[in-house]
């Protein structure tokens, strides 16, 4: 199969068995790395942002862009199996959690499927979503709107997201790097 490049958003707010949130984003990239079929090519900074739904702690957010031989749905699935493997327990729509991993875009396709919808259906209105996307791809096109995640950047309220300035040695030994 050819190599697709695809970018996901992740997310969490409550600690899991690997840790606080921090570790427990960095834990999972490095999962995804070492699955078959599936490369980690770069990630963004880690972002403080408000939580979307009902009351709970702030977020870390952060994308990443991965290299993957999997179909859109089969790396659906496989995201969704490191959300279980890190303790996610969906009790109730945008409420707290131990990982959120989002499929935004894959390649320039589009998607529309029970099971999933490609380019991600709320991700051009989702300032915790297109401020990392912006700094590892701000010239991919959104293929539903042909906009850049630069132009779609411009177009929300980014006041809330802050970018965490520290990185923690834990990232120091992923195998890939994260950009300047």
């Amino acid at each position: 199969m050819v190599s697709s490049l695809c970018a996901i958003a992740l997310g969490s707010n409550l600690g899991s068995p690997v840790g606080n949130s921090q570790t427990t984003l960095t834990a999972a990239l490095q999962v995804l790395n070492n699955t078959p079929g599936m490369q980690v090519i770069t990630r963004s900074h880690w972002y403080r942002t408000k939580a979307v739904g009902p009351p709970q702690p702030d977020y870390l957010n952060g994308c990443a862009l991965l290299r993957t031989d999997l179909t859109p749905l089969d790396l659906m699935s496989t995201l969704l199996q490191v959300e279980s493997q890190f303790g996610r327990i969906r009790r109730e729509r945008w409420g707290a959690r131990t990982l959120d991993l989002d499929l935004l875009l894959f390649n320039d396709q589009m998607l529309l499927s029970p099971r999933l919808e490609i380019p991600h259906p709320r991700m051009a209105e989702r300032a915790f979503v297109l401020v990392p996307l912006a700094e590892i791809a701000p010239d991919w096109q959104d293929p539903r709107s042909g906009q850049s995640i630069q132009q779609l950047l411009h177009q929300v309220d980014c006041s809330e997201v802050v970018r965490l300035e520290v990185m923690q040695l834990e990232d120091e030994h992923l195998p890939f790097t994260s950009p300047p």
